[in-house]
């Protein structure tokens, strides 16, 4: 299998070819968006000019130019550029391109390998790689959409620089349209195609920050105009639903569930319905969130508002009962909900010091007041022996060491006075104070 069967020919696209493909930038001057590593006196610039970049990283969603960066360096550079394709690409495609390296090395030559989609070879395939990087066999540029420090062996990571590609902006967008329309060569310059104002914004919308959505959508729009402006009612018709990015196992899922998160417990309710929106109209599962909407419940809120874990468990048994799309109005008004309730972390600080004593101090037997006692030989033993009966005092309510003697005076829980954590804080100061009078120092 050759270099052009696995990735496609070097040659310029044809007229036939999709508009972005024939927009795609060929210099630096004609990219647009990354501003940090395309301006004119960007260091990474100024190192593709002067033919001294060694092995890179290249990180960012789809369409912000990663593939497009990596042909402006082959143009720029003298070396031999070779480029796979890691969907498509396996270890014996891998050889063949080394092995072509190590000529062209022997003659005096360098050799740059584009793996595109880096993140989708498996550890054996990176380690494949590895040993040509790091002799200089090789100057590699992986493109990536995951963050490559989870999915790019550590050893790659360490010999390339990562560079962070970011969505366009909206006037970036409008700019690549605006090319796109202009450019007679490759471009719709000859087919007098118009946009409005509006419709050039319902592009950049509904692209996202991809350039090569914007550019998909302008294309369609073109024949269905009919000669017509093209307006943003045309625009939203032909696009019929915004492309959402969106990974249920990437970086997107965790930046997305820790947006929700951090939102509900700063108290905002709309910031709140918005994130639980961008995932379940990515299709995020909605029992994953249904999970995760209950932990913040305790969390959170905990006895601050005990209806809040209440209302969390019957939003999961609508999601259950009823499923989606229906569902997911029962998981926005158990965010609503949570971000609205007063907020304690109390319950969740008690149990992680509970946790920490059971990790770090002896885990003592069970005092034996406290002990169950079903036999004679036990009760003969002391099991039980001494044991209050709180029922039989006043107010339900005595004293007894019920921790272990190295624990004894440990407080875990410490009731905040916002919401109804506030009734518990005072219940139990009242209770406290009684075992104070008992001439018992923990809670004096």
């Amino acid at each position: 299998m050759s270099q052009h069967d696995l990735f496609g020919s070097d040659a310029a696209p044809s007229k036939d070819a999709p508009l972005a493909a024939r927009m795609r930038p060929r210099t630096f001057d004609e990219f647009v968006g990354q501003e940090h590593l395309t301006a004119p006196n960007a260091a990474f610039r100024k190192a593709v000019e002067a033919d001294r970049m060694g092995s890179i990283i290249f990180w960012g969603p789809p369409g912000v130019g990663k593939t497009t960066l990596a042909e402006i360096i082959a143009n720029a550079t003298n070396s031999k550029f070779e480029r796979i394709s890691a969907v498509s690409a396996g270890v014996a495609d891998l050889r063949r391109v080394v092995e072509s390296a190590k000529l062209q090395r022997r003659n005096g030559h360098k050799t740059t390998l584009f793996i595109d989609e880096i993140h989708r070879f498996n550890k054996s395939q990176q380690d494949a790689i590895l040993p040509v990087v790091e002799d200089g066999t090789v100057t590699l540029i992986g493109a990536t959409t995951e963050n490559p420090l989870f999915e790019v062996n550590a050893a790659l990571i360490s010999r390339s620089r990562v560079y962070v590609l970011n969505a366009l902006t909206d006037d970036e967008i409008k700019l690549v349209v605006d090319q796109a329309l202009q450019d007679k060569e490759r471009g719709l310059g000859n087919h007098e195609v118009e946009l409005t104002d509006e419709a050039k914004q319902a592009i950049a919308t509904l692209a996202n920050g991809d350039a090569r959505t914007s550019l998909n959508l302008l294309e369609l729009c073109t024949p269905a105009a009919e000669g017509k402006t093209v307006d943003a009612d045309l625009v939203r018709e032909v696009a019929q639903r915004k492309i959402v990015m969106y990974d249920k196992g990437g970086e997107q899922h965790f930046d997305l569930i820790s947006a929700l998160h951090k939102s509900v417990r700063g108290s905002d309710v709309d910031a709140s319905l918005y994130w639980l929106g961008r995932m379940l109209e990515a299709g995020e599962e909605p029992n994953y969130l249904a999970r995760r909407i209950v932990r913040m419940a305790s969390e959170d809120i905990g006895l601050a508002d005990p209806q809040a874990l209440i209302l969390c468990m019957a939003a999961q048994q609508a999601v259950h009962f009823i499923g989606m799309p229906e569902g997911g109005l029962a998981l926005a008004e158990a965010v609503a909900y949570l971000a609205a309730a007063p907020k304690s972390n109390a319950l969740y600080k008690a149990y992680r010091r509970v946790q920490d004593d059971i990790k770090d101090t002896r885990n003592d037997p069970v005092p034996l007041h406290l002990r169950n006692s079903p036999t004679e030989l036990m009760k003969n033993l002391g099991y039980g022996k001494g044991y209050k009966y709180a029922h039989d005092f006043e107010e339900g309510v005595v004293y007894q060491q019920n921790l272990p003697d190295a624990i004894k005076d440990n407080v875990y829980y410490k009731p905040t006075d916002r919401g109804y954590e506030l009734r518990i804080q005072e219940r139990l100061k009242a209770i406290r104070d009684k075992w104070a009078q008992a001439d018992k120092s923990k809670y004096e």
